[in-house]
């Protein structure tokens, strides 16, 4: 997903690549020292302090030679739009948003690109700037001072990350499979509608409020009639089954799923949007059962490594950024 930004983006540069999994002996990317020029990103969310982003982005971040770093601030839902006019006001890069903030977003941008839009809600904000010519560039790309007219554009690189990652993680091509998606809200919406797009052979939609399920079905059925949609488990095992929810963040949570089906119509294949624990009770049950499980884990640096490349036009170095999410969880 790397963006070109015209003539400009050329005085950026090019990552370095890297290669192979977790080793406590490779050592991580050092970052330049803070000073007065260092540009600032971030993460926004309610809890926030369990998130792997900044180790990732960091990371990423020293490896591409910016003099950038990335934090993460607790901002509570109500006050989300003034958090969003602060981080413009004080020249930020850029912004990732987490739960509970995609969907409240899409209507506190300024411009929210058509995909963000379809799926209603917004995971990266970039920040951009107008040149005299009245094109809007991304604000790392005013290298003296922030131009006097500014946007906040929202992007979400939340759904094509799970489609890669479940390619990825689980070796599985969605195309003409029965798929079962265990939420409806914000991330199950957005999941929803992306997996439509790699035309499944049949879908499952449950939620725990009903209705919801049955406007995403709607959506769903508006753009690819010839899928077969239910909101009630399925009578015969599916090839994937998709927890979109929360539970599981916290080990004493309910399941997000009828155990009684599970146990009785175990999937071939179980993918979890939660990345820590690194085992949700979900998770584990499915592989008690002989599925072939996955967590968020590549979800998670997938959207963050698109996010990075819409922040500067430059290609992420994501073997390096899953060896920092790797060595972030590992403790």
């Amino acid at each position: 997903m790397a963006t070109s930004f015209g003539p400009a983006a050329a005085e950026l540069r090019l990552p370095v690549g890297g290669a192979g999994r977790y080793n406590p002996r490779v050592p991580e990317p050092s970052a330049s020292a803070i000073n007065a020029a260092t540009r600032l990103c971030a993460v926004y969310g309610h809890p926030v302090r369990h998130s792997a982003s900044p180790a990732m982005h960091n990371a990423a971040l020293a490896r591409l030679g910016l003099n950038w770093r990335y934090l993460a601030f607790d901002v509570e839902p109500e006050r989300l739009g003034d958090a969003i006019k602060g981080a413009a006001a004080m020249g930020f890069v850029g912004l990732n948003l987490t739960v509970p903030h995609k969907i409240l977003a899409v209507d506190m941008v300024d411009y929210v690109d058509p995909a963000a839009r379809r799926w209603g809600a917004v995971n990266t904000i970039r920040f951009e700037g107008r040149t005299g010519g009245g094109d809007w560039l991304p604000l790392s790309l005013f290298q003296e001072a922030n131009p006097a007219q500014t946007r906040s554009a929202g992007f979400n690189t939340d759904a094509d990350a799970i489609v890669r990652a479940i390619q990825e993680d689980l070796a599985f091509a969605i195309r003409g499979k029965r798929i079962l998606i265990l939420g409806a809200g914000g991330a199950g919406r957005a999941a929803a509608l992306r997996l439509a797009d790699e035309h499944p052979a049949e879908m499952f939609l449950i939620n725990r409020t009903r209705s919801k399920a049955e406007e995403v079905a709607t959506e769903i059925a508006r753009s690819h009639p010839d899928i077969p949609l239910s909101l009630d488990y399925p009578s015969q095992p599916v090839d994937l089954a998709l927890n979109a929810t929360s539970l599981g963040l916290n080990l004493r949570d309910p399941l997000p799923v009828n155990e009684a089906w599970l146990c009785a119509q175990p999937p071939a294949h179980a993918y979890d949007m939660i990345y820590r624990p690194a085992e949700t009770p979900f998770l584990k049950l499915a592989r008690e059962r002989g599925a072939k499980t996955a967590n968020g884990l590549g979800m998670l640096l997938h959207q963050g490594a698109d996010s990075l490349e819409i922040w500067t036009g430059q290609i992420a170095p994501r073997d390096t950024m899953r060896l920092a999410l790797e060595r972030f969880l590992q403790g």
